[in-house]
């Protein structure tokens, strides 16, 4: 909501249950600790027994990654602590238990699962109390225009209309740095900034807010480069190189039953082969199972056959349903180890499309800095576009992923899709 002029409104302060410190120290006593004492009767009991020191530690480290991972990626626009909480503990919790099983460790499994359930209890009540406490107001210097944009409702909106610094303590000071300011605006953000209050360029936060950067021109990312972070480029190709070794063996079994009953359904191949454009723009043939009718897919598609419209005509019976659970792309896990693609990215487009965009757009190349991948932060998003102003949006998303190109958007992209595969957001 936006007022129309600045009000001088004590903000609630930030109890300090919302430091990661004092949720850690809470989670500890009553998800670590207490678990214990209820198991074993006390902590001298619970040392006696054999493997209860292993659980006890990868408990604790369990909570403190679980609260890291949940911070991380609810720093992220469009995202509500609650729908995280569980997921984010299930993997720190499951990353402990595989590093248990892999080092061959004792350890105690009805205490881990109520730490683990403690842990997501308490994280999810400390959450409810801190919600209506952690509203965040924000104050629009001149020269600002929220006109036209869709933001969100929970946060509140205020416009200067006085250089004096807010009184609010918990203040987000806002200016667009672009802009030439007066002379006793501009010493009311250095003050503010001396101060330590926090004063936020317009664009940074706008980014933060809707998850896109907008295209008028190329955006650094916070490092003041156009290179992603090569740091996570480096350890998420590892990542999924691994994580592909691991999933084939379990997926192939899964494969031959659906290019059975894509055989069955209709006339055609099993699988769909199509040039896309990959990292640096290099093409490379990407491979899925077949969901259309092969005499209309065949060959290498114009804009018009390459797009895929609402109930479109060509998809078969089971093109459908696999479409619908994004199951027709896992076959993709072939060009994941042919290096080729990432489990997390910008979609790989048809080369027409592509060439098409680019003719539009003059730097929708750089969307291709990072490998493409089997699903990514527009599709989470947006789902499956046609039209150039949606593909404007997801191209604004694109950019959004590789400005913030790390481990935590990936984890939460991960999360998303598997919502995405039960619900069957926006499949075409």
């Amino acid at each position: 909501m936006l007022m129309n002029r600045e009000r001088h409104m004590p903000l609630a302060q930030v109890s300090a249950l919302n430091a990661l410190s004092a949720q850690f120290l809470i989670g500890f006593v009553l998800a670590v600790l207490l678990p214990a004492v209820v198991r074993y009767g006390g902590i001298n009991q619970a040392i006696a027994v054999g493997g209860f020191l292993n659980s006890f530690f990868g408990a604790t480290i369990a909570l403190g990654l679980g609260l890291v991972m949940l911070r991380r990626v609810t720093a992220f626009p469009g995202t509500r602590t609650f729908g995280y909480i569980l997921p984010s503990f299930a993997g720190s919790f499951g990353i402990v238990l595989t590093g248990m099983l892999a080092l061959r460790v004792d350890y105690g499994s009805v205490y881990l699962a109520a730490t683990f359930v403690a842990s997501v209890i308490i994280v999810f009540l400390l959450s409810i109390y801190l919600l209506p406490r952690t509203q965040r107001r924000f104050y629009l210097v001149p020269g600002f225009d929220l006109q036209g944009l869709d933001l969100p409702r929970e946060v509140e909106w205020v416009q200067m209309e006085r250089p004096e610094t807010p009184r609010d303590p918990g203040a987000y000071i806002v200016a667009d740095f672009r802009r030439d300011h007066e002379p006793h605006w501009e010493r009311m953000l250095a003050e503010a900034a001396v101060q330590g209050r926090t004063v936020l360029h317009s664009k940074q936060l706008l980014e933060s807010l809707t998850g896109r950067v907008t295209i008028e021109h190329l955006s650094e990312n916070n490092f003041g480069s156009l290179l992603p972070n090569l740091a996570w480029r480096k350890a998420k190709r590892a990542t999924d190189l691994l994580a592909a070794l691991i999933l084939l063996p379990l997926l192939l079994p899964l494969f031959l039953t659906i290019g059975i009953w894509i055989r069955l359904d209709s006339p055609g191949p099993a699988l769909f082969r199509q040039m896309r454009m990959g990292a640096g723009g290099r093409p490379f043939r990407i491979i899925k199972f077949r969901t259309m009718h092969q005499r209309l897919e065949a060959g290498e598609p114009d804009v018009s056959a390459a797009t895929t419209l609402t109930g479109d005509s060509r998809i078969t019976g089971a093109g459908r349903w696999l479409r619908r659970s994004r199951i027709d792309e896992l076959p993709q896990i072939f060009n994941i180890l042919a290096g080729q693609m990432s489990w997390i990215g910008p979609r790989p487009e048809a080369i027409s499309l592509s060439q098409w965009y680019e003719n539009e757009i003059p730097f929708y190349l750089y969307r291709h800095i990072v490998r493409p991948g089997i699903t990514g932060w527009a599709q989470v998003h947006q789902g499956h576009v046609t039209d150039l102003d949606a593909i404007n949006y997801k191209l604004q998303y694109d950019f959004y992923y590789i400005k913030n190109f790390s481990v935590w958007i990936d984890i939460l992209v991960a999360i998303r899709t598997v919502k995405i595969a039960i619900t069957g957001f926006g499949a075409k």
